[in-house]
């Protein structure tokens, strides 16, 4: 059996807006179920998501970050962008005891999408089953500094969706299938393949519990929208700290023009390409011609 991403329905995008840049005491969250090693399965839509209350968040510890690029303009000769992610951790006190963790995430605007199962019927490959994603982000980064497993608990996971299988928000509406795992597997898989979701283990570096920097590249096929940062400070497995900045990401110069004709004078636009596809044909025509007569 083969799983694919027949098709990928964008049936109301709702970009997710970064953020102010700064750090943040703890989100709501929730504790997902969980498999044989003890780590979240995929989001369940009708599971109730719990209020984190700030007495479990140790403090002392803060993030001070930064980014090199703060925006990317997508241009004609654009095939992608590295993203230089520094900061510090700020402390009033001495250095509490345990292994002091960073974990940075890079989420682009999330978009519903429709995984498709393809099964052989009658000697060909159909689509039968599907699964609608509420929203999965197009492209989704998690670096850390050392394999995520170890250094994040699943129940804090859990509260902070920082894993890949966490992007996943919810299901569009009720599975008409028994078991979903596959279908997000598969997205995932697929996704991880093309670059779109990547787990870069053991990339950020911290320097004496203190300074940290890692490098994340962003793909030439990106999506517009405002794309969300988060750094998170870990000690024993729990978040104790959150950073977040958002990076702007937006079409510029003639790509600009184009994707606001397409849009907004679809008429003109389509007249465009006509005569564009119409004068190349007539070129090359004459271009053959000169070469046979030569």
């Amino acid at each position: 059996m083969r799983w694919a991403i027949a098709a990928l329905a964008i049936l109301a995008a709702e970009p997710v807006h970064a953020q102010g840049a700064g750090s943040t005491v703890p989100e709501t969250g929730g504790i997902l179920p969980t498999d044989d090693r003890g780590w979240p399965l995929f989001p369940d839509p009708g599971q109730p998501r719990s209020p984190v209350t700030p007495e479990e968040r140790p403090t002392g510890e803060q993030v001070v970050a930064g980014l090199s690029n703060a925006s990317v303009s997508i241009t004609a000769s654009f095939d992608g962008s590295e993203i230089l992610i520094y900061g510090a951790v700020k402390r009033e006190a001495p250095i509490p005891a345990g292994d002091l963790d960073v974990i940075v995430t890079i989420e682009a605007p999330s978009q519903p999408a429709t995984i498709w199962q393809k099964q052989r019927r009658f000697g060909i490959w159909v689509n039968t089953d599907s699964v609608r994603i509420g929203a999965a982000p197009s492209f989704y980064a998690v670096a850390t500094t050392g394999p995520l497993e170890e250094i994040l608990s699943p129940a804090w996971d859990s509260r902070y969706r920082i894993s890949l299988p966490q992007s996943l928000r919810a299901f569009a509406d009720t599975p008409a299938v028994a078991d979903t795992r596959p279908f997000t597997e598969a997205m995932i898989r697929l996704r991880r393949q093309d670059g779109h979701y990547r787990l870069d283990e053991s990339s950020v570096t911290l320097v004496e519990d203190t300074l940290f920097r890692t490098d994340i590249r962003l793909p030439a096929n990106l999506i517009e929208g405002d794309y969300k940062t988060r750094i998170f400070l870990l000690r024993g497995g729990e978040v104790i700290d959150v950073y977040r900045a958002g990076i702007e990401v937006r079409k510029v110069g003639v790509e600009r023009f184009l994707y606001n004709l397409a849009f907004d004078r679809p008429l003109i636009y389509g007249l465009m390409s006509l005569a564009v596809a119409v004068a190349a044909g007539w070129a090359a025509s004459a271009a053959f011609r000169r070469l046979r007569r030569s």
